[in-house]
């Protein structure tokens, strides 16, 4: 296992992608919390003066208060961002199809369960990476917008530092979700393409539909980005009423349940056949 795992780790830090993926992140979520942090506050500020209540905001519908407000921002990177762990995952495995690696790899080390094992420890670091640059960029372009408009952070508040470190954890489990795509669906743009399409238009939709019924309403808790939510403990979709969420320790087990299942499909399915 040491040798295979060293291997691992040397294929993930020879390349650009695990640093290109946290820089991209980084950015994409200053953007991502500035926007957010300014509209909340906006809405905010509508409010009082439209005379609703003194100390409340607004998203659509929905009525925010300080700490919904600063929960829901710094919350952004496990609620959209999700899909760049996810991805520096499933490179980690479509990679070495797309480069035709796979086979020396498969040679020097024939125990497929250990090569897919060793794929997914050596990940957490880096995910680890992808994970703090992500949640740092949200707290930086959220905080930042909502200091300059003169509103609270509440980065000293312990629930507030708590939702933080959480929303990290939750996204280096979504990198082994990524680890368990991957090796089900090998070909690298479709891996991508299908991650894409389903974090980003799917699941949304299907949670706010599934939201609107009585009888499937508690199903919309259980699909994966509504258990990463409900590890920070919070999300933009729970302040706005669109959503509940699991407990904590029930997403953290939900979302580590899809990445098991993930990886088993994938050992005896495209891991069982002869790849060369």
């Amino acid at each position: 296992m040491t040798a295979a795992l060293r291997t691992e780790l040397r294929k993930i830090s020879s390349t650009r992608t695990w640093w290109l993926t946290a820089l991209v992140f980084f950015g994409y979520m200053i953007v991502m919390g500035v926007i957010m942090a300014f509209s909340l506050v906006m809405g905010m500020r509508d409010f009082e003066e439209s005379g609703v209540s003194s100390g409340t905001g607004g998203f659509g519908e929905a009525v925010l208060d300080e700490m919904a407000i600063a929960t829901s921002v710094y919350t952004l990177a496990v609620a959209l961002g999700y899909i760049f762990p996810a991805i520096l995952g499933a490179l980690s495995v479509t990679g070495e199809f797309r480069h035709q690696t796979i086979t020396p790899t498969l040679l020097a080390e024939p125990r497929r369960s250990l090569v897919l094992g060793a794929k997914l420890v050596a990940v957490v670091p880096f995910a680890i990476v992808v994970a703090l640059a992500g949640v740092a960029g949200t707290v930086l372009g959220g905080a930042g917008t909502l200091l300059a408009m003169g509103e609270p952070t509440l980065l000293g508040d312990s629930d507030v530092q708590r939702t933080v470190a959480l929303s990290a954890v939750a996204l280096v489990l979504w990198a082994l979700v990524g680890v368990g795509f991957g090796s089900v669906l090998t070909n690298q743009v479709a891996a991508i393409v299908v991650l894409l399409a389903f974090t980003q238009f799917v699941e949304p939709l299907l949670r706010i539909l599934l939201a609107q019924f009585d009888v499937t309403e508690s199903l919309s808790k259980f699909l994966p980005g509504a258990a990463g939510e409900a590890i920070a403990g919070s999300s933009l979709y729970v302040s706005t009423g669109l959503a509940d969420l699991l407990p904590s320790w029930q997403g953290a087990l939900t979302l580590l349940g899809y990445a098991v299942v993930l990886v088993l499909i994938g050992r005896f399915t495209t891991f069982r056949r002869d790849i060369g």
